[in-house]
């Protein structure tokens, strides 16, 4: 078996391809050194030689469920509870308004990666609305994510930003065993629904929303997908709604069919 320690740059070109077919994400050149990381196991898994070799695989479709697995590792995966806190203040204020007109409330957490920004929304959904109906979808194009999403346990070093109060009544600390982990309780997790979408392809039916989290996602897409993303995404938010993107981000040139309400806050007419 040849060197498989070092990915060529025709090599890398190659997964540059591949992750912008299958994801719309852009790989730049600084991320040859994560590519090889992430991919160099399943070398070892698959017993090929090279990043080549594994490439023809992908393409050939001869191991089923592989290219989920290449998809999973080169989409980066990184979040925290109560990220950018402002947007949950707006959330909060969103949801009271819709209490008093005692509407179904629905939020998306439209790269919800292993759940954590999905459960925030959750939890102040929960406090705010009480026994009012609300829902939370959370997506991922990431099969492995959405898993332990779903599952809702964290390290407890992850839930350092959860206001204490909520900690007390939406989190069980584990013990034993499980010590330095967090579990989220059962009935805020029945409330949070996960799927797998694939922003770059057409939506699935998912219904409206009244508001939209797709933060931290733009930054992996050229300008042309940024777009396409973007207006696919609008397409299921309600007017009135409310649209959040991360503060790096900025939708000039990108839509016009929202207005911005402050920082990364937009609503849609």
């Amino acid at each position: 078996m040849s060197d498989i320690t070092n990915i060529s740059d025709r090599e890398f070109s190659q997964f540059q391809r591949f992750i912008y077919d299958a994801a719309g994400i852009t790989l730049s050149a600084s991320k040859k050194a994560l590519v090889q990381g992430r991919l160099a196991k399943r070398l070892q898994h698959c017993q090929l030689g090279s990043y080549s070799d594994y490439f023809q695989l992908l393409e050939t479709g001869d191991a089923p469920g592989e290219v989920q697995t290449a998809v999973d590792l080169l989409t980066t995966n990184e979040t925290y509870f109560f990220r950018e806190p402002k947007h949950f203040e707006f959330l909060r204020a969103r949801a009271l308004e819709a209490r008093s007109h005692s509407q179904f409330f629905r939020v998306w957490s439209a790269a919800s990666s292993s759940g954590e920004e999905a459960y925030s929304i959750a939890m102040v959904l929960a406090d705010c609305l009480d026994d009012a109906p609300w829902e939370v979808i959370g997506s991922d194009i990431s099969a492995r994510v959405l898993q332990r999403a779903g599952v809702g346990h964290y390290p407890l070093e992850r839930t350092k930003h959860i206001p204490p109060p909520y900690l007390r009544r939406f989190c069980l600390k584990g013990i034993d065993t499980q010590k330095d982990t967090l579990l989220i309780e059962r009935g805020l997790r029945s409330r949070v629904h996960f799927k797998q979408v694939n922003l770059n392809a057409p939506l699935p039916e998912m219904g409206a929303f009244d508001v939209i989290f797709l933060r931290n996602v733009m930054i992996y897409f050229n300008n042309e997908t940024k777009r396409q993303v973007v207006a696919r995404v609008l397409s299921v938010l309600k007017p009135g709604g409310h649209f959040y993107i991360g503060h790096s981000e900025s939708l000039n040139d990108i839509t016009s069919i929202v207005q911005a309400l402050a920082p990364s806050v937009y609503v849609k007419p």
